[in-house]
């Protein structure tokens, strides 16, 4: 069963100006979240709510709704919002990047509804927004473009495009003042034979320029990003990026609690 027949299933005892919020609104939109239980309805009179098993109804007195495969859901600046009561700081970023990079909302009018907003996830809702960015391709570079900063190094530039007028090839992450490139290096890139030579052949130019190119996978991130930090910072230090800072910020450990 798709998202929007769930949607539409869980809506049924609800009337017709209930809607589909949290979660399922998510799943309905396509964005990355992670694995969450039930569905969620949210209706406007409280004589609406209804005990519903696997069904969580919630109480707003409006809201933007859109319609999706037939199926009434929250808009995505909406959707954001209410996913700050269920997700992490790090995975709400990615439902930002995500809904960005896919024209469901644009990066302003984001985060002017979240300024707006109150009540539960308010304020997370908000301190996401800050952090999300335009053009990211992938929930795992978000999680590593956050890892830095939440380190304490300065923010690294998303997708940009490095080479000649002959030739511009577009990395992942990378700092231009001191010719440094952070690539995430997914399990889907050694799949496809044909993207893993590509990536060896732009990866190869770069050196010619002198840039340094630093590849990660996904254990950098879950299972040691405490050594994938160090290992950032003292390049960094070394090509002589300005801001970075002698000694890293622990508030990263909160959001990755790696080996190390």
């Amino acid at each position: 069963m798709t998202p929007a027949l769930m949607a539409e299933a869980a809506l049924l005892p609800f009337g017709d100006d209930a809607w589909a919020s949290h979660a399922t609104a998510a799943r309905v939109l396509g964005v990355p979240i992670p694995a969450l239980p039930g569905e969620h309805v949210t209706v406007v009179e409280r004589r609406r709510r209804r005990s519903r098993r696997d069904v969580t109804c919630h109480l707003r007195k409006s809201g933007l709704v859109n319609e999706i495969a037939g199926a009434r859901v929250s808009a995505p600046q909406q959707v954001f919002v209410e996913l700050a009561t269920q997700l992490t700081l790090v995975d709400l970023v990615i439902v930002g990047d995500h809904m960005v990079r896919n024209g469901l909302v644009d990066l302003q009018t984001l985060r002017r509804f979240c300024a707006d907003a109150s009540g539960p996830g308010a304020a997370l809702a908000r301190t996401a927004a800050d952090h999300v960015r335009s053009g990211v391709d992938s929930p795992m570079e978000t999680r590593l473009r956050l890892l830095i900063v939440l380190a304490g190094l300065p923010e690294p530039e998303v997708n940009l495009l490095v080479g000649d007028e002959v030739e511009r090839r577009k990395y992942d992450l990378s700092y231009r003042r001191s010719k440094t490139i952070l690539e995430y290096d997914g399990r889907q890139h050694v799949e496809r034979i044909e993207q893993w030579e590509a990536d060896l052949e732009r990866r190869e130019g770069i050196d010619d320029d002198q840039w340094r190119i630093l590849v990660f996978v996904a254990k950098d991130i879950y299972k040691s990003p405490g050594r994938t930090l160090e290992r950032i910072h003292r390049v960094l230090r070394l090509r002589g990026e300005p801001g970075v800072p002698a000694t890293l910020s622990e508030a990263w450990r909160a959001h990755f609690p790696g080996w190390s």
